[in-house]
């Protein structure tokens, strides 16, 4: 539809408030106001959500691994043997073998639950998520006996720091004439961790293998066997060599099965997010609708002088058409502009508010993040943007069609 120099002129006339008419425009700035936070707050949504399920995937697989090899209370014997047969598997990056267990952990007065896992220095140096996010020592350290590498939380909460002493308590004790007694070791602390998730940063403990083995009586044994691979979303496509490398006495379980119902929920409140926000646009849509209507019945008058001084229904059309059309665009890229540079920066919002108020907006137990995450993706703001312009446009068609089929004989009469 090309718009000439009569039609753009007229429309930039209807669109200034005029006296009698400021009603119309105060109409016409709720819309523009309306596709603008729409817009805008669909934009921040969307990047919230979309921080949230990259920062929590990347950190849950980064301390948990792609796949896991699991066993029974026996655990798996040979597991050298397991991680000979799975290197050179197409993908493979790093392979993970470790003791597992449940202890409570006490330092300076203060006890809590821990999740204790042993594993060789050599292998938690190669996870990313560890080798990048340390606060203190190094995970080199874990080499020698009777060390520990702790959360942060955990080291703020328990008064713990390097060199510090933390006591481990297992009820799965050695049994004598009493009863089962617990078992009770005290580890140095060698390494301060903080991956960013406060499950992991409070509860995690990370002891040498052969600590772990002797500690859970698991001599020569692990409780599981950890996978890495290049691409975790094609973890599916990984799984059968995986599985033929690894025989099928063994249960191979990948983090898809462990967390689809957790990242499906995201899934969910993101769509059902996207729907709620859209109703904004489309009230705003109304708004364009009733606005452009009750210009058109302002200006029956002037249609009819410009269809008399030989303006077509096309043009007529088009004028309108324009008129609406502009609050639209201009809404959307309002919206466009305000909500790219929120999502871009709404970490330091946050921080400037909690400032401000002096209250902690964001809480890292609740929540489970330490930052408020936000991943702008190119195709979700394109196709908010698209959606506003698409929904203005349609819009504003059936008030500048009536414009058009308005009849100047008439519209003079009843002038």
């Amino acid at each position: 539809m090309a718009f000439g120099r009569f039609e753009r002129m007229v429309a930039w006339r209807y669109l200034r408030p005029t006296k009698g008419e400021g009603f119309i425009s105060v109409i016409a700035g709720f819309a523009l106001v309306g596709i603008a936070l729409g817009v805008g707050t669909l934009i921040v949504v969307l990047a919230v959500m979309n921080g949230f399920r990259a920062e929590l995937l990347g950190r849950v697989l980064g301390v948990n691994g792609h796949a896991t090899v699991v066993s029974g209370p026996a655990g798996i014997p040979d597991f050298d043997g397991m991680v000979a047969k799975l290197q050179g598997s197409p993908g493979l990056v790093g392979v993970m073998p470790y003791v597992e267990g449940q202890v409570m952990a006490s330092a300076n007065g203060v006890a809590s639950g821990a999740l204790v896992r042993g594993v060789r220095a050599a292998d938690l140096e190669a996870r990313e998520v560890f080798a990048t996010h340390l606060r203190d020592g190094t995970l080199a350290a874990l080499a020698e006996p009777g060390t520990a590498a702790i959360g942060s939380r955990m080291a703020e909460r328990m008064g713990l720091g390097l060199g510090s002493q933390v006591t481990l308590i297992s009820p799965k004790g050695a049994a004598t004439a009493l009863g089962n007694v617990p078992r009770i070791k005290a580890f140095t602390v060698a390494a301060v961790f903080e991956v960013g998730m406060y499950e992991y940063d409070n509860s995690f403990i990370y002891i040498p293998l052969a600590d772990a083995q002797a500690y859970f009586q698991l001599p020569d044994r692990v409780n599981a066997v950890e996978i890495m691979v290049e691409d975790p979303d094609r973890i599916g496509s990984y799984r059968r060599d995986l599985q033929s490398r690894l025989g099928r006495d063994v249960r191979l379980v990948d983090w898809q099965q462990l967390n689809s119902h957790f990242f499906a929920a995201l899934q969910v409140e993101r769509n059902v997010m996207f729907l709620i926000l859209t109703l904004i646009i489309l009230v705003a849509a109304f708004n364009i609708i009733t606005g452009i209507t009750m210009l058109v019945q302002s200006k029956g008058r002037d249609i009819a002088i410009m269809r008399s001084m030989g303006a077509t229904r096309g043009a007529i059309l088009r004028v309108f058409f324009l008129s609406g059309a502009s609050i639209g665009i201009v809404g959307t890229l309002l919206g466009f502009v305000l909500g790219l540079a929120f999502a871009l920066n709404i970490d330091s919002i946050r921080r400037g508010l909690e400032g401000l108020l002096g209250t902690e907006l964001w809480s890292a137990e609740i929540r489970f993040l330490s930052e408020l995450p936000a991943k702008v993706e190119a195709s979700d703001v394109l196709s908010i943007v698209a959606m506003g312009v698409i929904l203005s446009f349609l819009a504003t068609i059936y008030p500048a069609w009536r414009a058009a089929r308005l009849d100047p004989v008439e519209a003079l009469r009843y002038e």
